[in-house]
């Protein structure tokens, strides 16, 4: 083996023992969540702690489901998650097209206008808005949680990675379906979202993790526990005299967190390509 494939296999060798490394921080409290969710109470805080346990049991799962309505909270999240990612894929890929094509006085000072949009922090629009959706009658419903996250800063980034993509394809491809007839409308359905598939699904995933996420927003706009998203519902396994019930928590943060993790996974490569092909680093 020449000394440049050596150096090569070297350099592959540190940086994969670096990311080991790096990826501890993230991997382990992972790893301890999903463990602890399967230990008797007692042993989640034994002295030594230990990993795995020689008991396992499922039972705070089953508790997770029947303390409170958690699979109807679970519902919330993933109606809601996927309507307001089909939304803002749609807002931001027409208002991206719409930035990067369609030249009118004003573009770029209206985009700059946008953009600042990602600068206001959601804590000092929340009262205006509360108030907004309350004389709307739409406190206690998800309208709010819909609405807000599919409109607001996620979607202005969303809207950002739009237009990078769109401004890198070749002005050939819209001549062209000019030539066949197409209009502004038809030029974007039939000819830029088919190949925006990777700037989409990174869209797709941001906006996802956001909305699933969500928890300042459903604490001011919800009361009804039936209507409580998992977020919000995770802060509420208490015993009656307030303590934490951590077993349960732990076992339904599980639920919450895995099926976003292997989605992220199994996508990772459409997302990366996605931030790649629009000019992000």
């Amino acid at each position: 083996m020449s000394s440049e494939s050596l150096n090569s296999l070297a350099r592959r060798v540190l940086l994969v023992v670096a990311l080991g490394v790096l990826a501890i921080p993230f991997v382990v409290p992972t790893i301890w969540m999903v463990a602890a969710s399967v230990k008797p109470l007692p042993e989640i805080f034994a002295s030594p702690p230990s990993l795995w346990t020689d008991h396992p049991t499922l039972s705070a799962y089953s508790e997770a489901f029947t303390f409170q309505p958690f699979a109807r909270q679970y519902f919330n999240s993933v109606y809601i998650a996927l309507l307001v990612t089909l939304i803002t894929l749609v807002v931001s890929s027409l208002a991206g097209y719409a930035f990067a094509r369609i030249r009118f006085p004003g573009a770029n000072a209206l985009f700059v206008v946008v953009l600042i949009g990602l600068l206001v922090p959601s804590e000092v629009t929340i009262v205006p808005l509360f108030q907004m959706f309350k004389r709307a009658g739409m406190i206690n419903t998800h309208w709010p949680l819909i609405l807000v996250t599919a409109l607001a800063a996620p979607c202005v980034l969303a809207t950002f990675i739009m237009r990078q993509f769109f401004i890198a394809l070749p002005a050939e491809l819209e001549e062209a379906g000019r030539l066949e007839g197409l209009g502004r409308p038809g030029i974007w359905w039939r000819i830029c979202v088919p190949l925006a598939k990777p700037a989409l699904s990174a869209v797709a995933i941001l906006t996802f993790l956001t909305s699933w996420n969500l928890y300042l927003e459903p604490t001011v706009y919800l009361t009804s526990p039936e209507l409580f998203t998992l977020p919000q519902a995770l802060t509420r396994f208490t015993d009656a005299y307030g303590g934490e019930m951590w077993n349960t928590q732990l076992a339904a943060a599980t639920m919450t967190v895995l099926p976003v993790l292997i989605v992220f996974i199994v996508a990772q490569r459409q997302f990366v390509e996605g931030l790649a092909h629009s000019g992000l680093k």
